[in-house]
């Protein structure tokens, strides 16, 4: 998009747009997103930013009607699959907070410099920056929906001392941490500095509005989460249409119970989450909406897909039909390869009990470590724990799925399949699949969700 375009888009409040660009507003130092309900400011005030880190970079604080860093990722990180896209879907997992920029640049086969300019020319931010803003965005959720300390919220946050955070909070948002909180309409809160606020806060999970753009099908996802269920690690409670999906999961500093509502009542989907840590909050919540598909553009998919006489029908029936990711790409792989009843068995065999059964849900699914020694998926095991396969959210696709291919009894099919689910290529192509074939090139680059769409929707539908 040049920058007319984009003016046009924010003169119309188009939520299309939203998180896929920022404006900021030279005369009030406010940036905002394109749909922002205030009086569209004059052309020659505005300057646009690819990302909300740059436009805090240049001295910009966060609008408090539209909120700016709450809203949906860019599709186009899921889309590329190139460093800069592979970087930034490892920082909206917490890497960078984890392991540096060091850490970062080591994953992605870079020197940390190489890295650095990349970011910067393309984002107008390094890593240290987009981590900066992931961290206060995940400070202001803490601060305005739970009754920690805001000590607590700092180090929770993943800043690295209480003057950081301070600082930090002060110039993206104009206001104390305190004056945040108080702003959320519960008043001010009060308790212990320590310990008890902690737990209070653990056992009553963070409750969550998981953003999405345009219009969510909400009930083919569900539908496939259903019937995917892994006993005592996945449950769908309710009926069709009032349904909740919730699951446990494996986190860098704890483990997780997750739950998310089927019923939506905004441009978003409900959820709480449930910490033994909560330094985990922003991976956990990056899980979520790739599980979710909550960063894809339905816009753009719903462009190329219903051009053509195949699907158009079907994509003017039901707007807005995603494509699953996966909470853990690990556990993906291996339940993908082992079936479901070898899956549901070794839960209960090698899983790892939660401290506190939560419902039906009981167990992690087994970490690959845990399962060398079984006789059929012992070397897709092994290939995780030893890295010579990986699956994280910065993987690169075309490596990956040439290590899966070389797994005994990982189909091409399979692989594929990994690839569409596990590392969240909008594009893949399971071998056999109607997407598979020269008649589907059309579809690109979204044939994962034209998979979807054949699968999901009744041709009889519309």
């Amino acid at each position: 998009m040049d920058e007319e375009t984009r003016y046009e888009a924010v003169s119309s409040r188009d939520a299309r747009f939203d998180g896929e660009f920022f404006f900021g507003v030279r005369t009030t130092g406010i940036y905002c997103r394109p749909s922002c309900p205030a009086v569209t400011p004059r052309r020659k005030n505005v300057t646009f930013f690819p990302t909300a880190a740059a436009a805090q970079g240049h001295g910009f604080r966060a609008c408090r009607r539209c909120r700016p860093d709450a809203v949906p990722g860019s599709a186009a990180w899921d889309v590329r699959a190139d460093v800069v896209g592979r970087a930034m879907r490892m920082i909206g997992d917490g890497v960078v907070d984890r392991e540096g920029v060091p850490g970062l640049a080591g994953r992605l086969g870079y020197s940390a410099r190489q890295v650095q300019r990349q970011l910067t020319a393309e984002l107008g931010a390094g890593p240290i920056a987009l981590a900066r803003a992931q961290r206060a965005h995940t400070a202001r959720l803490l601060l305005q929906t739970t009754g920690l300390p805001i000590t607590e919220i700092a180090f929770a946050s993943g800043f690295a001392s209480v003057r950081q955070f301070n600082d930090t909070i002060r110039r993206i948002y104009a206001r104390t941490p305190s004056e945040l909180r108080t702003e959320s309409g519960a008043g001010p809160r009060t308790g212990p500095s320590t310990g008890t606020g902690a737990r209070t806060a653990l056992a009553a999970g963070v409750p969550l509005r998981l953003a999405h753009r345009g219009p969510y099908a909400a009930r083919e996802v569900f539908d496939l989460l259903a019937a995917e269920a892994l006993p005592h690690v996945e449950e769908v409670l309710g009926t069709p249409g009032a349904r909740t999906y919730r699951r446990t999961l494996r986190l860098p500093y704890g483990t997780g119970v997750a739950s998310v509502d089927e019923t939506a009542a905004g441009p978003w989907l409900e959820a709480r989450i449930h910490l033994t840590d909560l330094r985990d909050l922003t991976t956990a919540v990056q899980r979520l909406r790739r599980l979710f598909d909550l960063d894809a553009d339905p816009y753009a998919v719903a462009e190329r897909l219903g051009a053509g006489p195949a699907l158009a029908d079907r994509v003017a029936a039901r707007p807005g039909v995603r494509s699953p990711g996966a909470a853990d790409p690990e556990e993906f792989a291996l339940r993908t390869l082992l079936g479901p009843e070898e899956a549901a068995r070794l839960v209960l065999t090698h899983g790892t009990a939660l401290d506190t059964a939560c419902g039906s849900l009981t167990h992690l699914f087994p970490e690959p470590a845990a399962l060398t020694g079984h006789p059929f998926a012992g070397p897709l095991a092994t290939a995780l724990t030893t890295g010579a396969l990986r699956l994280d959210a910065g993987a690169d696709r075309d490596e990956a799925e040439q290590a899966l291919r070389a797994v005994p009894g990982m189909t091409a099919a399979r692989a594929a399949l990994v690839r569409m689910r596990a590392l969240g290529d909008p594009d893949a192509a399971p071998a056999g699949s109607p997407v598979d074939g020269p008649g589907a090139e059309a579809w690109r680059p979204w044939r994962s969700y034209a998979l979807r769409y054949l699968e999901a929707v009744p041709a009889s539908s519309a």
